[in-house]
């Protein structure tokens, strides 16, 4: 499989954006495009031609191809896809990751990023940078051998998932369900990259974000415990105690001495 290395300290810039048919009237010649990387999501069947080396496309593919390669596609009829033509951030870390990749249950999410792009690119070519900045951290970490990177990319979609919840009731079958997995194999899968239940990340997650709001906001106690999803105030103080050994006021004024 081939790999490719690309830097993302900084937002890319993105020059065009769009959704592309092709295999229309059979063949796409070779191309290349000599100063741009493309960046293509796939929902169709294809070969793909990249420098000579022979890689398949199938739906909820993500592939990202550098500047100057040559390219040719081989379609099979009627296909469409997403594509993000950008210059990336020349400085910075490199990230090594293979050049086509499943994205498994991150596609959905990757999609919504890509159409985001696409809508503000004419417009507000400064979202579309950061929606594509967003969609390529999250292609690198599909299956990036950089090292603790490895994590299934059915975790990372839970934790996203998690993430956008927290103020509200979260359910592990309900996160598995958002991620295309059983609840047993998201519980193994967490329990592997974490050593601990899924239970007690979200719990943890809560107490993280609660832990800034007491230290580095002027909100109520009882509006931060509302924010992370423990609106009594009871389970809140137990919580705190749990996780920072002192209760919600003395963390607020440990922050302030």
């Amino acid at each position: 499989m081939r790999e490719v290395t690309i830097r993302l300290d900084e937002p890319p810039e993105v020059v065009n954006a769009g959704f592309a048919i092709h295999g229309l009237n059979g063949p796409d010649g070779p191309f290349r495009l000599p100063d741009l990387w493309q960046f293509h999501l796939y929902q169709y069947e294809a070969d793909l031609h990249v420098d000579g080396s022979l890689h398949r496309i199938k739906p909820g593919r993500v592939s990202l191809i550098p500047a100057g390669t040559d390219v040719e596609y081989h379609h099979r009829g009627r296909s469409e896809h997403l594509y993000v033509h950008l210059r990336p951030s020349p400085g910075g870390t490199p990230h090594t990751l293979p050049l086509i990749q499943d994205t498994g249950p991150v596609g959905p999410v990757l999609a919504q990023m890509f159409w985001q792009a696409i809508t503000t690119v004419a417009d507000s070519p400064a979202q579309a940078a950061a929606e594509v900045w967003a969609a390529l951290w999250r292609t690198v970490r599909l299956q990036s051998k950089e090292p603790g990177s490895n994590e299934h990319p059915a975790v990372a979609a839970a934790f996203a998932f998690i993430e956008q919840r927290l103020p509200r009731s979260v359910k592990v079958p309900e996160v598995a369900a958002a991620v295309g997995v059983s609840p047993n194999h998201l519980t193994t899968l967490v329990k592997d990259a974490t050593g601990s239940t899924l239970v007690a990340y979200i719990r943890h997650r809560r107490m993280v974000r609660a832990e800034h709001l007491l230290r580095e906001s002027t909100l109520s106690i009882p509006a931060i415990a509302a924010s992370v999803g423990i609106p009594d105030l009871q389970t809140f103080n137990k919580a705190c105690h749990r996780e920072f050994g002192a209760s919600p006021r003395t963390v607020r004024d440990s922050a302030r001495r």
